[in-house]
């Protein structure tokens, strides 16, 4: 299935776009208005940008934890550093362990928010952006035909952008 997605600046240009659509045959189901007043972001499916940066997150959390526990564990056998003075010499480098871990995970929740927000969403976090900002969308499903018919009548309509996906 092919999706083309065309952000329109105003409600009125947005049903203009859509009634054009319906008149070169397009369905109902072949298109969709997002914005106030219409479907959601979420109502549509468009992929909330939290989800993979939790996935993301978590899957950082997996290695960063254990290792950051070996790393800093085998550092203070190495060096040897008190970390607590009354503590014996287990009990420092499980400390030091310990503080490896947290830094593992600190890292792995850093690194993995800002990567699972801004790379892990692709273009669905400016098209949040955009509906945030009163903008509205027109997404039209279908096969190339139909997708080259709606990239033709959607650019009468001068949208500020205009973009096309193939899902595989």
């Amino acid at each position: 299935m092919n999706y083309l997605v065309a952000v329109l600046p105003e409600k009125t240009t947005a049903e203009a776009a859509y009634s054009a659509l319906e008149q070169q045959g397009l369905s109902e189901s072949q298109v969709n208005i997002l914005g106030q007043g219409y479907k959601s972001a979420d109502e549509f499916g468009l992929i909330n940008p939290e989800k993979p940066a939790r996935r993301q997150v978590n899957r950082l959390l997996t290695w960063l934890i254990p290792f950051g526990f070996i790393a800093g564990y085998a550092f203070n056998v190495l060096t040897s550093i008190e970390i607590l003075p009354q503590a014996t010499a287990f009990g420092n480098q499980l400390i030091a362990g310990l503080l490896g871990a947290a830094s593992g995970a600190l890292g792995a929740w850093v690194v993995g928010r800002l990567v699972g927000l801004t790379v892990g969403s692709g273009d669905a976090l400016s098209y949040r952006n955009r509906l945030n900002a009163g903008k509205y969308l027109i997404i039209v499903q279908g096969n190339e035909g139909i997708i080259r018919e709606a990239t033709r009548v959607l650019r009468q309509f001068e949208p500020e952008n205009i973009q096309g996906y193939v899902n595989v």
